[in-house]
């Protein structure tokens, strides 16, 4: 029996780890089934800092920059643009013209040939010839284990060690993380990446050293340029309409990405599809394979920028898959997508022949039977149609050549078969007289007119190898249900992975959607990296990944973790059917050479242990944030990755836009109006101040707005006629709790009566700040959330512009003390999740939600101020756990259950200084965190 989670490890660390594993596993063998996740112990991974230290991050590198593959047009005809080629090129004539010897000459013509191949050219491709990419660091946001879930809900605690070991958390100070990131090598965890796939991809490369290792990348790339075709915006809805308002996903990482994407129409589209592709490719391993999947619409224009990237040598091929089995349409309906497939090094690439059992009108030509009283003939028509028609015992089977074109002189003599003579013809036999006897002895040749052919009975291999072609991948119907508007099904995904990877080999998927490539990447024991630029497929990933259930494939060497392989045996039914991972495969050859059959691995077919339900292994969830950097060296933050000059034209526009729109939206649908918008002289942290009109805000509303105590001094909020600072976050990061700082010590200092923070994310701690800044800071702040229609410019123009800045809410939430079962208990704690306030952009109006009716909600129950683990997850109304309910329901009470489908958590043992985090995600992907210290919140009440 293999342990559940990895037995050995390089390290002393590693040993207890494993140790604690096997205990756990002792522990579980009461119930009827326990969980446990695949760990790889061989596989190690660059240290990446939490979130909350980049602040202090300073190992700022440049931009990478990718040149692409220089080519000329096929008539050799250069312009001025491509100078540097032409001089190469002219430099190759010169030296075939000039070459004393052929060997010379030729070496020139080839690489002349070389770059003179035919190219597809668009718009912007012949006008640079290499593009630049931001290289930024990944910050990890979250760590979620569903082990680690499973042992607080039956523990009701957090052990410390031990949670950290199911997290897959290597616990560095923060010291460690912000000077010696990406120095140290951790414990592979698998990894959900939030930011544009090149930029990324551009960080795995500058930062982690990673070229060279990913063995397979699969990659859904839009279809086509429709704005409203490419993204979902909803997590719980997925029939979007394209150009329709309410649907318009506002994400700045999506719209801008979009914006510059899609400017050109296809010839932005063209290279938006080279410039990933280039980059990814140097992820690749030797060995390794990428997939790009397509419709018809641009499937020829995708087959060409992969042979301008790859080389149309390493093209594998396009495998024709169907998507769906009716579609409506004018002409014939498109019911099939595509597969292009190129190799790395075709000469080197990994693969492995999946074979699928073959049903019954897949057995072509098998038209004969032999019965069971030695009789051999042809079936009937009838019995074609139904094989259940046949006698017991009855094997079909096909005449196949026994001919050769390839002969020899042992091969191209007569035989002699039931007294008559046969001759080869024009070539030879496929085996000798000896294997000729050993197949008629073995009642396998059958005269077929003027020559003789070999029985091929169905059981010799009741198999076929998986073509270019597959039929049964359909969605809809009764099969797989989707959960993400443009999925694809597992079998499409499955298929890739078996036929080039093996176990602990490293997927990539730059197009995340709803997760498909990471959930079966961890069904079969393979790593994984996903990433998207949208909030809503990660969040939709992250909870499929989460309540996942897996079969537990035997490890071959479970010291090594899926690395070492599966366990592949062969089994036979009561009936005599081959049902395991090995089967048989009689041939012509084996039966003629006397030789055993050849054994052929059924890749999916691994042994499993149903004592065990297996869940994902830990994972992370990551994100790439423009580095705070101190530019000018004058000890202040300077916003974003971006220089100075970009700063400041952010701040112009914003400045534009919030003249146009003096209008802030408060909650209770309350407004501030603001007057003599204009940027303050000599500033140092604010970027703008204004006046407040007095008849915006009656003064007996204010507590509705900041709090009670603010309300007794409404006229600090300007109504005095005193002018109110203004910040603005990062275009590209979060609000950081050091420019709340500092820009409200200067509004203190410069006599201002309110600060507002501007922004469109802000960090918890930053957030906590302002709702305390009267007494940290000495003035009274409102954060104002900024909706990313911003950035959207024109694609928004039907849509109402008056309010476009509003107030955020944050998570509601409640901390009680637990009831104890005895006095000798220790203290527990519930939190419940009463609401939230969310603002809807189509409508510009601020909705309250309950509690009940957010998609996800994550509790942390001893928060770090770093990154957020997952101590207790929740998925109101989904039944999201269902599967994992059903698979441990022994070793669980209903009721855990129960909470995990609601807004209450389960009690968990805590002090009065502990902090908890409350994560909801709303139903555009949006993550709105609230941190609270334990004894402070139940004393507020």
């Amino acid at each position: 029996m293999p342990k559940p989670r990895g037995a050995a490890k390089k390290n002393s660390a590693g040993k207890k780890r494993a140790g604690r594993g096997a205990a756990r596993q002792a522990e579980a063998a009461a119930a009827e089934s326990r969980s446990a996740s695949y760990e790889h112990p061989e596989a190690e991974i660059a240290s990446r800092p939490d979130v909350g230290t980049q602040a202090s991050f300073r190992k700022k590198k440049p931009s990478r920059n990718y040149k692409y593959d220089s080519s000329l047009s096929p008539s050799l005809e250069w312009d001025g643009v491509n100078a540097s080629v032409r001089e190469r090129g002219e430099e190759l004539i010169r030296r075939i013209l000039d070459a004393e010897t052929i060997e010379a000459a030729k070496g020139a013509a080839e690489e002349l040939a070389k770059i003179s191949r035919p190219f597809l050219n668009w718009s912007g491709k012949a006008e640079r010839l290499s593009f630049d990419v931001p290289t930024l660091p990944l910050f990890v946001h979250e760590r979620l284990s569903t082990e680690a879930i499973l042992e607080t809900l039956k523990r009701h605690k957090r052990d410390k060690q031990e949670s950290l070991d199911l997290f897959g958390d290597p616990q560095r100070t923060i010291t460690d993380q912000v000077l010696r990131s990406y120095q140290h090598r951790d414990p592979w965890v698998n990894r959900l990446i939030l930011g544009d796939s090149m930029v990324v991809m551009n960080s795995l490369l500058e930062y982690e050293g990673m070229g060279g290792q990913v063995q397979m990348i699969y990659i859904d790339p839009p279809y086509g340029v429709k704005f409203g075709s490419n993204f979902q915006p909803f997590v719980r809805k997925r029939d979007v309409k394209h150009n329709k308002d309410a649907d318009m996903t506002r994400e700045p990482e999506t719209v801008q990405a979009y914006r510059d994407t899609w400017e050109l129409g296809l010839h932005s589209y063209l290279t938006y599809l080279r410039d990933r592709l280039l980059v990814a490719r140097d992820l690749l391993t030797p060995t390794g394979s990428v997939f790009v999947q397509i419709s018809d619409e641009n499937l020829h224009h995708m087959r060409e920028v992969m042979d301008d990237v790859f080389g149309a040598s390493e093209f594998c091929g396009v495998i024709v898959f169907r998507k769906t089995t009716t579609q409506a349409g004018d002409l014939l309906p498109a019911t099939n997508d595509f597969l292009l497939w190129y190799a790395r090094d075709i000469k080197a690439v990994k693969f492995h022949q999946i074979y699928l059992a073959r049903p019954g009108s897949n057995w072509v030509n098998y038209d004969f039977v032999a019965l069971p009283d030695g009789t051999f003939r042809r079936m009937t028509a009838e019995e074609s149609d139904d094989t259940e028609m046949l006698p017991s015992g009855a094997q079909i089977y096909r005449r196949s050549p026994l001919t050769s074109k390839s002969a020899s002189e042992s091969t191209s003599q007569p035989v002699v078969f039931n007294g008559k003579s046969y001759s080869p013809g024009v070539g030879g036999w496929k085996t000798n007289a000896e294997g000729f006897a050993r197949l008629a002895a073995a009642n396998r040749l059958e005269a077929y007119g003027k020559t003789l052919s070999y029985r091929r009975y169905i059981s010799d291999f009741p198999y076929f190898p998986l073509s270019d072609t597959w039929l049964d991948t359909a969605m809809g119907g009764y099969s797989e249900s989707k959960v993400y508007a443009v999925q694809t099904n597992v079998k499409v995904i499955q298929r890739c992975i078996l036929m080039t990877t093996e176990p602990g080999d490293l997927i990539l998927d730059p197009t995340c959607g709803s997760g498909t490539s990471a959930y079966v990447a961890e069904q079969w024991g393979r790593r994984w990296i996903t990433i998207d630029t949208s909030r809503v497929p990660l969040a939709l990933a992250r909870q499929r990944l989460l309540t996942a259930t897996y079969p537990w494939y035997e490890l071959r060497e479970p010291a090594r973790g899926p690395a070492g392989g599966f366990t592949y045996r062969r089994k036979q039914n009561n009936r005599g059917d081959d049902v395991g991972g090995i089967v048989p495969h009689t041939t012509l050859k084996s039966i003629a050479n006397d030789e055993p059959p050849k054994e052929e691995v059924l890749v999916d077919r691994p042994e499993i242990d149903n004592s065990i339900t297996r869940v994902s292994g830990p994972f992370v969830v990551e994100a790439t944030i423009p580095t705070p950097v101190d530019y000018e060296g004058d000890g202040v933050e300077d916003s974003g990755a971006e220089p100075p000059e970009s700063y400041a034209s952010f701040v112009d526009r914003m400045l534009e836009v919030l003249r146009r729109n003096p209008k802030l939206q408060l909650t209770s649908n309350r407004t501030v109006e603001l007057r003599n918008i204009r940027p303050p002289a000599k500033s140092m942290s604010i970027s703008a101040d204004a006046m407040v009109d007095a008849g915006s805000l009656p003064s007996a509303t204010l507590g509705d707005v900041i709090d009670e105590a603010e309300e007794k001094r409404g006229n600090r909020l300007g109504l005095s006629g005193k002018p109110v600072a203004i910040v603005f976050g990062p275009e590209n990061g979060a609000v950081s709790e050091k420019l709340v700082f500092n820009a409200g010590k200067e509004a203190n200092a410069r006599n201002y009566s309110h600060l507002f923070v501007i922004g469109f994310a802000i960090q918890p701690n930053a957030r906590e700040m302002i709702d305390n800044a009267d007494n940290v800071i000495g003035l009274p702040a409102t954060y104002v959330a900024a909706t990313p229609d911003i950035l959207m410019g024109d694609l928004l123009k039907t849509m109402r512009s008056s309010q476009i800045f509003s107030v955020c809410g944050l998570p509601e939430i409640r901390i009680e003390k637990a009831e104890r079962r005895e006095k000798s208990d220790p203290e527990k704690y519930v939190v419940s999740l009463l609401g939230l306030d969310t603002f809807n952009p189509a409508t510009m109006d601020a909705e309250s939600v309950e509690g009940n009716d957010v998609p996800a909600w994550f509790l942390d129950t001893d928060y770090n101020e770093l990154s957020f683990h997952v101590s207790q997850a929740f998925f109101p109304r989904t039944g999201a756990w269902e599967n994992l309910k059903k698979s441990l329901r022994a070793g669980y009470d209903e009721s855990v259950w129960d909470h995990l489908n609601g807004t209450v958590s389960t009690p968990f043992e805590a002090n009065a200084d502990t902090k908890i985090a409350v994560k909801v995600i709303d139903t555009r992907g949006n993550e709105l965190m609230v941190v609270k210290t334990i004894g402070e919140a139940i004393s507020k009440g």
